[in-house]
């Protein structure tokens, strides 16, 4: 386990990136100098997010647009008519190269979940970062003290036509008026009978195999060595070497990917970098977790050698998490964000394979207040997070409905229920805190010496809101 370093920066006051209002946004923050993967998983269990190294997390109760953290379970995920639609147009493509409009495609379904899927984007925009500068510290020596201190102390099957009954011998001749048809012997009426028994359950088999479900893996791997095109997708840690190489190709397609669909002036090569590559994490391995390992990757898509998308994600303990998704505006018509997404879903199958903890897929927030965002909540066994009691709550039509007639829900209907990593006035002493770059010790040790709590209320807020587990586990930066 390597030790976390965090910066508290306390409430912050900004422009919405949903609603675009102008100091409406409120949010608690914090610079991470280093997480630990199980930290940053406990920390967005709790409703925080990364942009970078900065993380923040909503104050749902008084910010203009509440932010719910959203997950759907991969193992239970199930494909809609909308999805399908999509896989079949990109296998499509990939086959005969044919370019299918959107508009058709809206056409020969339901328009508006195939508008929803197309242009929506794939995570939440970029949050305002306070202008103070953070600490520098020496990340490595803050690493070997925390160790020392830490050291001490889961068809109907059709009916039956029933045979006419033969006529009565007293009417026979009566009923020979009403039909035409020749009377038939009983051997041949039972062979008939016989053999429509057998059609019957020879058209029920064929219809059973012709309906059964197509699995979300089953579209995907509908490939073929003739297909004019061909996809490739390549996962790179944002620290490798190829993530260096392809370098300028990824920032390009952002650049064309931001002026195009979000009609955005397009941050420089190193504000790119700071956004989307840089991260706290490291690349951890341990044994019992996936062959990549956990930490912050980039998934490219490349089509014919050509970069058309790419997946900024984290992969943690319990997850993998959605960062950012950018592609190639000239592909819009293969909706590119939704398929991004089902793509991130298997590699989440893909991964609980072996890793069976790790089977969720994380969505970054659903905002019901703001439309445009809601396309998130359409994925199946989707979840989402109680700000207040932090257990999670299965997205419904009576989920939705509460947030019609409220922005902010408590989500959780218990109201004895509380949150079981809740921090305590009792945890306070055990908090650890980083005082220079050669000592680090738990609060009650702190006051001892220094003989002073001035700093008590800011460090009980941020104990509150990273949690019990996390605040006696990540070193709290607390230099002058």
């Amino acid at each position: 386990m390597s030790v976390s370093i965090v910066k508290y920066y306390g409430s912050q006051l900004g422009k919405c990136g949903y609603c675009t209002g102008i100091n409406c946004s409120k949010s608690n923050g914090m610079h991470a100098y280093r997480l630990d993967c199980q930290d940053y998983q406990n920390l967005i269990d709790r409703g925080w997010r990364r942009c970078g190294n900065y993380c923040y997390k909503l104050k749902n109760k008084e910010t203009c647009c509440p932010c719910y953290t959203i997950k759907c379970d991969a193992l239970e995920f199930k494909l809609t008519k909308s999805n399908k639609r999509i896989l079949r147009r990109m296998n499509r493509f990939l086959r005969d190269g044919k370019r299918d409009p959107v508009e058709q495609a809206a056409r020969a379904g339901n328009e508006d979940d195939v508008t929803a899927s197309v242009d929506a984007p794939a995570s939440e925009p970029q949050p305002q970062m306070p202008d103070k500068s953070p600490a520098v510290i020496n990340v490595e020596q803050a690493v070997l003290l925390a160790k020392a201190q830490k050291s001490k102390a889961k068809p109907a099957r059709a009916a039956q036509v029933p045979l006419t009954q033969s006529p009565s011998q007293g009417s026979t001749k009566s009923a020979a008026v009403i039909s035409n048809k020749p009377c038939k012997k009983a051997k041949q009426m039972r062979l008939e009978r016989r053999q429509a028994k057998l059609g019957d359950t020879a058209q029920q088999s064929s219809q059973k195999a012709f309906t059964q479900e197509k699995s979300l893996t089953d579209f995907l791997s509908a490939t073929s060595e003739t297909n004019k095109h061909h996809l490739k997708l390549s996962l790179v840690h944002v620290y490798s070497e190829e993530f260096k190489r392809t370098l300028p190709e990824s920032y390009a397609l952002y650049r064309k990917y931001q002026i195009a669909i979000h009609n955005d002036l397009p941050k420089d090569r190193r504000a790119y970098q700071d956004h989307l590559q840089v991260s706290p994490m490291k690349n951890e391995k341990p044994d019992d977790g996936p062959e990549m390992g956990y930490g912050s990757f980039h998934q490219q898509y490349w089509l014919d050698e050509k970069l058309i998308a790419v997946g900024v994600i984290d992969i943690l303990p319990g997850s993998v998490s959605s960062v950012y998704f950018f592609y190639d505006p000239d592909y819009s018509f293969l909706s590119l964000g939704t398929y991004g997404s089902l793509r991130e879903i298997d590699f989440v199958q893909t991964i609980a394979a072996t890793t069976p903890a790790l089977k969720y897929y994380y969505m970054g927030f659903y905002i019901h207040s703001c439309p445009k965002m809601r396309y998130k909540g359409k994925l199946s066994a989707s979840y989402l997070l109680c700000p207040e009691t932090y257990v999670w709550i299965l997205l419904t039509d009576v989920i939705r409905s509460k947030l019609d007639k409220n922005k902010y829900q408590r989500l959780n209907e218990d109201a004895a229920a509380r949150d079981v990593n809740e921090f305590l006035l009792e945890h306070l002493e055990e908090v650890l805190l980083l005082l220079d770059a050669t000592t680090c010790m738990q609060y009650k040790d702190y006051v001892q010496i220094t003989g002073t709590d001035s700093d008590r209320v800011e460090i009980i807020e941020y104990s509150e809101l990273v949690g019990k587990v996390c605040a006696h586990r990540m070193l709290y930066v607390n230099m002058a």
